[in-house]
């Protein structure tokens, strides 16, 4: 049996877990394979493909055409990229993994603080021999605006209230009882935008959250804003964001989510000096790790025995 290990970014999932149980023939493939066409070939006489999150996707075009797989595990409790009815009609299982959201909501306080204490200019500062040339920004008193108000949104709500923020949040689904048992306010779309200092976004991308913040609602946002995104980059319109940033529209954004990922080395968010770019390390931790490449192997031994778990199809 032949398994392929996709998005291994760090080349560490085969020391993460017992891939030797298995008494497989294990590729890992370090780098992004984007083009279609050679992911394909790549691929070819793998019965068993294990794909990191959403990193590359799996349409019904590119399903049809690996016809040796068998079996695709995503790492995690879904994956909106692939095409999971493509895949039951050409008779290939996807099973999931275990999730923790923690790692996340670490991540997106790391960008917060970061950019709001302008610690990347200060660090490379520093690097150069330098000393202070920036004024931070408090967080206590401050507006936290959540954009959705789940597993993920409430824990960053939690963090923001003992740094002594006010904690506001919207959603299309969030009653006020439901805010208020987090210790949030409820408020309208509009207020949302109007009243936050620091904007969070933490809903699940779809069809109606596709577009959620263009360039309505970032003309709404005060001009010493902040706009943090760790969901997903199309939530956010790219091309309104980056004009917002060009001409002060809001003072800063911190991103560790794209549109295109990897973010392409041309990309305009590269250049500007009001933004903290990561490269979708949210969910990248040595224990978020462990539990995605110890239920993969256990996905494939089920696989094997004919009695798949965590399927998602």
């Amino acid at each position: 049996m032949k398994i392929a290990i996709l998005d291994d970014y760090q080349d560490v999932a085969t020391s993460l877990a017992d891939w030797a149980s298995l008494d497989a023939e294990i590729e890992v493939f370090t780098e992004h394979v984007g083009d279609p066409d050679e992911l394909v070939r790549r691929l070819a006489g793998c019965e068993v493909v294990v794909a990191m999150r959403e990193r590359t996707p799996f349409p019904a075009p590119v399903l049809r055409r690996l016809t040796d797989m068998r079996l695709l595990v995503t790492t995690g409790p879904g994956n909106a990229s692939i095409d999971m009815r493509a895949a039951r009609e050409r008779g290939v299982d996807v099973c999931g993994t275990g999730y923790f959201s923690s790692p996340t909501a670490e991540h997106t306080w790391a960008l917060i603080l970061a950019v709001c204490r302008n610690l990347p200019a200060e660090v490379e500062s520093m690097r150069s021999g330098g000393w202070q040339r920036s004024i931070g920004r408090g967080l206590h008193g401050r507006t936290l605006g959540l954009l959705g108000l789940g597993r993920l949104g409430s824990t960053v709500a939690r963090i923001g209230q003992a740094f002594g923020m006010t904690t506001i949040a919207w959603s299309q689904n969030l009653t006020p009882e439901r805010a208020a048992e987090h210790g949030v306010q409820a408020v309208s779309k509009p207020d949302l935008f109007a009243r936050a200092d620091v904007l969070s976004v933490h809903v699940v991308l779809s069809a109606r959250t596709r577009g959620l913040v263009g360039a309505a609602e970032l003309a709404a946002m005060k001009p010493d804003a902040v706009l943090v995104n760790t969901s997903r980059g199309p939530i956010v319109e790219e091309s309104a964001l980056v004009e917002a940033l060009r001409r002060g529209g809001i003072a800063a954004a911190a991103l560790d989510v794209f549109d295109v990922e990897p973010l392409p080395a041309d990309h305009p968010l590269r250049t500007l000096p009001n933004v903290v770019l990561t490269p979708h390390l949210g969910y990248v931790t040595r224990e978020l790790y462990e539990v995605f490449y110890r239920d993969a192997v256990e996905d494939v031994h089920a696989h094997l025995r004919g009695a798949p778990v965590r399927l998602l199809n």
